[in-house]
């Protein structure tokens, strides 16, 4: 039997992560991380291996930090994990643990719709091979629909769309792509930028069957009419992967997520969980959460990491960081939206502001950037900030988190000191962000 002070089970970014962190915080400690795949995929770069990058192997995740953290890596399944034993039944054998942490991911939705199981219905798993098998497929249509139009479904159409001879349709049964990250302002530009790259997007629009003798030939939507498809694309979402957890007596919550506790132990002492199967609460109010991001992942991992043998961190809640890229623009959000803000009560004051973020704006690289930030109407704390432009608005929103995180409020950040240049940043007069935040200070003032 195989001994080690911790193990880690799971080799997504969540995995690595917790193992990294285990070693750093714990450095005489004995660290193991098992996972099933000989590789790993990136998960949030899988949509770029049908465009941008050639082939699966570009997107693979580096196993270099494992090794050179001295962390053992054990490819194999698991079997069943016994609390009571504190052990993992493998097929090669059996592992000793004295701390655990669950880190299994998520397995995508697939809802039941008719015909589902045709031949050409693919929906996303984090495998080389299945995924290479997909590319083969995508290669060979020309009428693809996707079902789903959050991340996954535009940046699948996004890439797609770019290979000539591709008719790529988006089904989206909500008003707009992208609903439930942006606010409709800013889901309706993602929209326009993809029907001017040539996706076909129907939104307020549900799936009712998948049609075909065998083989998908086409989608059939809500308004009647028949969608063509010789390849069909499922990007619903995704469920908390918690079977070894729940047959080991681990509760499992309301979300269908391993529940844990702010130091990320799970309700068996000596077992953390952290990542996709992990249940999350919101860092507005504590409500459920059901975000799944991979930076989400890593953060969980490093309390989870940090907390083995001792309390070092707790967190705060998912506040909820995300960005993507339409056509070459960006649309990022931190924490909440107005209409998210809406939904949980809050009273708002929001902001918008729209400028270059190069000055002068001739400046290479210039784009114009739109900014949004969403107050607390009666405290002035920031609670969101979403933006679209250039590659900037990716950074420009960790900041707006960071103030969040911070619960800083508008006046508080009009003093934000910031450093500016010309090739790199709007000019301090037009800074996007002070600027929000001023102008929600006259909006306070002149409510008050």
């Amino acid at each position: 039997m195989k001994k080690f002070d911790t193990v880690v089970i799971g080799g997504g970014p969540a995995g690595i992560t917790a193992a990294i962190s285990a070693r750093r915080n714990y450095p005489q400690k004995s660290v193991a991380l098992i996972r099933r795949e000989e590789q790993v995929m990136i998960p949030c770069g899988i949509p770029y291996i049908f465009g941008t990058l050639k082939t699966p192997e570009q997107n693979l995740a580096p196993d270099a930090g494992l090794k050179n953290n001295a962390i053992e890596l054990i490819i194999t399944g698991v079997d069943k994990i016994d609390a009571e034993k504190k052990s993992i039944q493998t097929p090669g054998g059996e592992i000793s643990w004295d701390k655990l942490v669950i880190a299994t991911g998520s397995r995508p939705f697939v809802p039941p719709i008719p015909g589902k199981n045709l031949k050409g219905v693919f929906d996303i798993k984090k495998d080389s091979n299945y995924l290479k098998e997909l590319k083969k497929h995508i290669a060979e249509a020309k009428n693809i629909v996707i079902v789903g139009g959050g991340f996954i479904g535009v940046e699948f159409a996004d890439e797609i769309v770019k290979t000539a001879g591709k008719s790529v349709s988006i089904i989206e049964m909500m008003p707009n792509c992208l609903a439930l990250s942006y606010d409709a302002e800013f889901c309706i530009e993602a929209e326009k930028k993809l029907r001017a790259a040539g996706v076909n997007v129907y939104t307020s629009t549900r799936v009712e069957s998948f049609g075909g003798v065998e083989k998908i030939e086409f989608v059939k939507i809500s308004s009647g009419e028949s969608v063509p498809a010789d390849l069909v694309i499922l990007g619903i979402g995704a469920h908390a992967e918690v079977e070894l957890a729940r047959a080991a007596g681990i509760a499992i919550g309301s979300s269908g997520g391993i529940i844990v506790d702010r130091r990320m132990e799970t309700s068996v002492k000596n077992i953390f969980s952290c990542g996709d199967c992990t249940e999350k609460y919101s860092f507005f109010g504590g409500r459920l959460s059901q975000l799944k991001l991979a930076s989400i992942a890593t953060q969980e991992a490093r309390i989870a990491g940090a907390n083995l043998f001792e309390t070092r961190l707790q967190g705060a809640g998912t506040l909820g960081v995300w960005s993507t890229m339409i056509s070459s623009m960006a649309f990022a959000t931190a924490g909440l939206t107005e209409s998210a803000a809406v939904s949980m009560g809050y009273r708002v004051i929001t902001t918008s502001v729209e400028g270059i973020n190069r000055h002068p704006g001739v400046m290479p690289g210039g784009h114009n950037t739109k900014l949004k930030l969403v107050f607390e109407a009666s405290s002035s704390i920031l609670l969101g900030g979403q933006a679209c432009g250039g590659e900037s608005v990716g950074d420009m929103v960790n900041v707006v988190a960071a103030l969040i995180q911070k619960n800083m409020r508008a006046d508080e950040i009009t003093l934000f000191q910031m450093g500016t240049h010309p090739a790199l940043s709007a000019s301090p007069i037009a800074y996007h962000l002070v600027n929000a935040a001023e102008m929600a200070c006259q909006k306070f003032l002149s409510k008050g």
